[in-house]
């Protein structure tokens, strides 16, 4: 059952008071997240581009586009940056020659699993700050997050 307007006004109690809640701290933990990177010189966009590719694999420059919301002459300045550091590479596409595939590189592996132990050491210090009760909350709560952000 998926939770609708028709259950719920949103915009209004203790819902909207829950909604206004969950954006203000998902914007702040999200902040002081970004700033726990490893490579300064790479902007949060270009992080993200790395983010998805490890996620979803290899991707044309169009799918890049879609699924970071950017538009796609964006996407091909964001690509050739990251390829210019060594971080992607671009690949004849095995069905269509006349497009390319983005691929990550060893390098950007390396370089994302190292930002993936610092950001989980960071929010590894704030849980020390919950009790039992919270943490498990915050527990049971992490699948419902990933579920709100892969709408």
């Amino acid at each position: 059952m998926s939770y609708s307007k028709d259950m719920a006004d949103l915009t209004h109690g203790d819902d909207a008071a829950a909604v206004n809640a969950l954006r203000s701290a998902v914007m702040r933990l999200s902040r002081r997240l970004k700033h726990q990177r490893v490579d300064e010189s790479l902007s949060p966009t270009e992080m993200s581009v790395l983010g998805t590719l490890a996620r979803c694999g290899t991707a044309t420059p169009g799918e890049l586009a879609r699924k970071e919301h950017v538009q796609p002459p964006s996407m091909t300045r964001i690509v050739a940056l990251l390829e210019a550091k060594g971080l992607v590479r671009l690949e004849p596409h095995p069905e269509d020659r006349r497009q390319k595939v983005v691929t990550q590189t060893d390098k950007a592996e390396a370089m994302l699993e190292e930002s993936r132990r610092k950001r989980n050491a960071f929010l590894a210090g704030l849980v020390e700050a919950l009790d039992e009760d919270e943490w498990a909350k915050v527990r049971e709560a992490a699948p419902v997050l990933e579920k709100l952000a892969q709408l």
